[in-house]
């Protein structure tokens, strides 16, 4: 059975099992000083445009998130992310668990937008008695959201201005950036994230990485004693080579790049095909999450050739479902899902 049910669903790209391979006996200090992970972080410094970057290397985006959450804010602040972030919805309360609270603003098509955090702001300064409440001190927005869509360079520039003024961090999720800058007509560039971002990260697990995400603070602006806070989180692995090899490979010879294009690639093809077959979307994603509706009597049938998500009700005879493509999807795979949906 083929599955579009999310994008890591495959192990790795095979220049990376290469490099591993390759490297396997090759001995190298731990806790991310190894040599790839060296090489890794100036890559990834020349891609953002950002000479004086902190760079590290983590396991996954929950951990990443709550780590970063935690120890850029104060004790007394929390953070502020649209009410489908990812933070607020899928993470098992890891930022409350942390002791911070999520700040929830509405969500337009998964985002949110800089009009909205200035009055959430503005109101929380004029209350009088805001010192007996949470204080906003960051912004998190992910990119591309949970529904697949992209922030403009505009509004980006406007969280950003937004931020700076009221003194909190704008923080990006990056766990599918690789497809977001890769998406067709974005304007959004690495060197723009690392010019507009206090700190974000480059998500390795679902482009193609066994497994890490690159967390990168772009102006030397890490905390102060990161490495012994990142280990108080239990979140410093011992073999940090793990990682940095993977982000060394995947910013080698454009492959990160690529492997990007390719999930878009594949995802404007599944488009086309629910689209000849007469469906429509919940909305336009130009990245690799496709969100079609499907009548509920078609879900269990689809359900016996394809996995796929069931992202919620459109209406009472109809649901919104999600497809995710990814750097690993075929043509082959796209050609049996074409050949599923003409047998409903």
């Amino acid at each position: 059975m083929i599955s579009f049910e999310c994008d890591y669903l495959e192990g790795c790209h095979e220049e990376i099992l290469k490099a591993l391979q390759r490297t396997n006996l090759q001995q190298e200090p731990g806790y991310g000083a190894d040599s790839f992970s060296s090489s890794a972080r100036e890559k990834i410094r020349k891609a953002c445009q950002c000479p004086e970057a902190d760079i590290w290397f983590l396991n996954g985006g929950t951990q990443t998130n709550q780590l970063v959450i935690d120890t850029v804010l104060e004790s007394y602040e929390g953070v502020i992310a649209a009410e489908t972030g990812h933070v607020n919805v899928h993470e098992a309360g890891a930022i409350e668990f942390s002791g911070h609270k999520v700040l929830t603003l509405p969500s337009h098509e998964g985002k949110i937008s800089a009009g909205d955090v200035d009055t959430f702001v503005q109101s929380f300064l004029s209350d009088g008695t805001c010192s007996h409440m949470v204080f906003p001190g960051m912004v998190y927005i992910s990119h591309p959201t949970e529904y697949g869509t992209l922030y403009t360079a505009r509004e980006l520039r406007e969280l950003a201005e937004i931020c700076h003024r009221n003194h909190m961090a704008l923080y990006l999720d990056g766990a599918r950036l690789g497809y977001g800058l890769q998406a067709r007509d974005t304007d959004v560039t690495l060197p723009l994230i690392g010019e507009l971002c206090d700190v974000f990260y480059i998500g390795g697990t679902k482009a193609g990485a066994l497994c890490g995400e690159a967390l990168v603070f772009p102006k030397n602006n890490a905390p102060s004693h990161f490495l012994t806070r990142i280990k108080q989180h239990g979140a410093l692995c011992a073999k940090g080579r793990l990682i940095g090899l993977q982000f060394d490979t995947l910013f080698t010879d454009g492959l990160y790049t690529s492997l990007g294009r390719h999930g878009i690639e594949m995802a404007e093809q599944l488009k086309e095909i629910f689209r000849n077959a007469g469906y429509a979307f919940y909305l336009d994603s130009p990245t690799n999450q496709q969100f079609p509706i499907l009548e509920n009597c078609q879900l269990e049938k689809l359900a016996r050739q394809v996995k796929f998500e069931i992202w919620g009700p459109f209406d009472k005879t109809h649901s919104i479902t999600r497809f995710a493509t990814s750097w690993a999807t075929t043509p082959e795979a796209l050609a049996q899902l074409e050949n599923a949906l003409k047998s409903l």
